[in-house]
């Protein structure tokens, strides 16, 4: 009996020393691992429970998102961004990191560093998405922030075709204010950006001298000829068609495929020169490509995309620096065109495509930029940032709002903003500065075209 009452007793005793075990171990559970998602699927599943399926407005800026990615798709995937992708693989792959520090670095002189990037942005006659990836590609091989932001900022803005028709049909002096504004735009918001991150600036240029001198494989001129090149394709293949018939620009686009086609032709036979490409794929790729562009001459876009395909393959099957020049371009591509697409889709929901309206009203935004007043061209360089403008479009849109009673200050405004900036463009910047230098650069674009709407507004 006493030996059955010592045992019920040990048993007890352990029992009770488990359970002070138990209390003194720390849960299993990790609660910072589940807040995020959990937090995600309750949100998720809010927003489709009550999403309002019935009202008109939201299900009308749906199917605006969708138009809108569409048009970007049909109008700029093929024809901008896949040829800045390869342009900028280009970059990572045959230009220097030595050339990118001596031209652009930090510690290049910045008289030069910032003139060679705003006229090298200036040059590509490009939307705020097709800058992203020959952007990514300098900032990569080196170059400074300033000048960076200064090549980003230019590309976009100072359009030429676009300040000449800005000037032909909302007026001279704002295609004057334009012009200047932005070139002194990039300059300005460049040395403010460098100013702002000038620690890590200077960091940046401190590692720089200690990396060793990548080779060179073939000289300076060849390099040169070989970006003008592709930026000749890229140019020509992307020209838009004058509002006016006649003239420069209208015989430029009525030949810009036989300019498209010679630039791509030329880049083959360098490659085949430079690159090892064999003659006979070369041969292959034009056979392929003029077969659809003679028997379907009205659809010029899937003889590009042929020769598109035609370009990947003998990159892909060309050993050494070919293949390297794929893979760069493909990690610009996978890293900035999902960014781009929900870019996309978000503004396209909120503002709807050009000429259309998303769930926000067009009548709030015509209503809200009417004279001069400082809230009138906060709200357009705000709107301006963050709506999509393809290239030329901002200006039909604008001469519409300016016949709805928007102000000439906040058109300026919305001019210096807009094209160099967009929901999309900054998804990317984020991607590949940071969170931080992305704010600063947004905010200094919307307050210096605020400024810049109130003081032409003053004036005119």
């Amino acid at each position: 009996m006493s030996e059955t009452l010592s045992l019920a007793k040990n048993d007890s005793s352990l029992e009770a020393s488990s359970d002070e075990k138990m209390e003194e171990e720390p849960s299993q559970i990790n609660w910072k691992s589940i807040v995020k998602p959990l937090s995600l699927i309750v949100g998720g599943f809010l927003l489709f429970f009550f999403l309002p399926m019935d009202s008109v407005r939201f299900t009308n800026s749906i199917v605006e998102s969708l138009a809108l990615a569409k048009w970007y798709a049909q109008e700029h995937v093929l024809l901008c961004l896949v040829p800045a992708f390869f342009i900028a693989g280009a970059v990572a792959v045959f230009v220097s990191q030595g050339s990118v520090m001596k031209y652009l670095g930090v510690g290049a002189n910045k008289i030069l560093s910032y003139g060679v990037a705003s006229v090298s942005g200036s040059v590509l006659a490009v939307c705020s998405c097709t800058i992203l990836p020959l952007f990514a590609g300098i900032w990569k091989r080196g170059a400074g922030l300033g000048p960076a932001i200064a090549f980003l900022y230019s590309g976009p803005a100072i359009n030429v075709l676009a300040i000449i028709l800005t000037a032909r049909i909302l007026g001279p002096e704002i295609g004057i204010a334009r012009a200047v504004g932005a070139i002194i735009f990039s300059i300005i918001i460049g040395l403010f950006m460098h100013f702002i991150f000038r620690k890590e600036e200077e960091a940046k240029a401190a590692a720089a001298m200690h990396m060793p001198e990548p080779e060179v494989e073939r000289p300076l001129w060849q390099t040169i000829l070989l970006f003008a090149v592709m930026v000749g394709l890229l140019i020509s293949a992307t020209w838009g068609k004058p509002e006016q018939v006649g003239g420069f620009w209208s015989a430029v686009f009525a030949v810009k495929w036989l300019l498209a086609g010679g630039f791509a032709t030329l880049l083959g036979i360098l490659m085949v020169r430079w690159m090892r490409v064999k003659l006979y794929k070369l041969i292959f790729a034009i056979v392929a490509v003029l077969v659809p562009a003679l028997l379907i001459p009205q659809q010029p876009l899937i003889a590009f995309s042929v020769g598109l395909v035609a370009f990947v393959s003998l990159l892909t099957t060309t050993r050494g620096e070919t293949e390297s020049w794929f893979t760069a371009s493909w990690d610009f591509a996978k890293q900035i065109m999902p960014l781009l697409l929900a870019g996309v889709l978000v503004a396209g929901l909120l503002l709807g495509k050009p000429g259309s309206e998303g769930l926000i009203p067009s009548t709030w935004i015509s209503g809200l930029v009417g004279g001069n007043s400082f809230w009138a061209n906060l709200f357009a360089s705000v709107v301006g940032a963050f709506m999509y403008f393809a290239t030329l479009t901002e200006v039909p849109i604008l001469q519409g709002l300016i016949g709805a009673g928007m102000g000439k200050g906040p058109a300026l405004a919305l001019l210096l903003a807009g094209p160099a900036l967009s929901l999309p463009n900054m998804l990317v910047i984020r991607s590949v500065l940071g969170t931080k230098k992305t704010a600063a650069f947004v905010l200094l674009v919307v307050v210096m075209a605020t400024i810049s709407g109130l003081i032409f507004g003053h004036f005119f």
